[in-house]
């Protein structure tokens, strides 16, 4: 095995690894709104935290790792697509689920207690959701790059790459729109106790009253 044969396995295990940790916690995401007791939700949200982390530390050791080998590495270049989308996780997913992990703690005397509709759809928001999906979905693009199978704008742009950028931004869109619907749903299951309440408050307001 020569010396591009090593570089190459390196930079598709460091990418692979990365993709696998950012896949798993988009999975698990989409699950998130969805937990049966406000303990259960708060150990997804755990749970994401941990994947979160391990993905950072990821992203760390792929420019560390690939400086240890010598040779021509492109997993930095690779790692360059999904880190945009980790930083919106970084600053915004992860305060985000603080305040979902903090919210069903509010229920750890009751741990079989439902989880309230305003949670779900805290749980539900785009910001949680999309940013961990996008970033799997750029991250899994980026394997063929560390692969060397796809060439990058830095080394010639290729038709490959230009397709492969153009189905990652209709991906970003659809994800985008998906997880807009279905925060909206969940945030309909909050507004309609208020909205019943406000009905049955002018069905019992005699007529003529103000």
């Amino acid at each position: 095995m020569n010396a591009i044969d090593v570089d190459t396995v390196v930079d598709v295990i460091l990418i692979g690894t990365l993709a696998a940790v950012w896949l798993a916690a988009g999975l698990l995401v989409d699950g998130l709104p969805t937990a049966g007791t406000a303990s259960e939700l708060r150990r997804r949200a755990g749970l994401l935290t941990v994947l979160v982390a391990v993905g950072a530390t990821a992203f760390v050791a792929v420019p560390v790792v690939s400086g240890l080998i010598p040779g021509l590495s492109s997993a930095p270049t690779a790692a360059l697509l999904p880190a945009v989308p980790a930083l919106i996780v970084m600053t915004a997913t992860l305060r985000r689920l603080a305040w979902v992990r903090r919210g069903a703690g509010a229920f750890a005397t009751a741990p079989l207690a439902p989880v309230p509709p305003a949670l779900r759809a805290a749980a539900a928001h785009p910001l949680v959701a999309a940013p961990l999906q996008i970033t799997g979905l750029a991250a899994l693009v980026g394997i063929p790059i560390a692969a060397r199978l796809v060439e990058t704008p830095a080394g010639g742009a290729s038709t490959a790459a230009g397709v492969a950028i153009a189905v990652v931004a209709v991906a970003v869109v659809a994800i985008g729109i998906r997880a807009g619907l279905r925060h909206s749903r969940f945030a309909l299951l909050v507004m309609a106790p208020l909205v019943m309440s406000s009905l049955r408050r002018r069905e019992r307001t005699p007529a003529g009253v103000r």
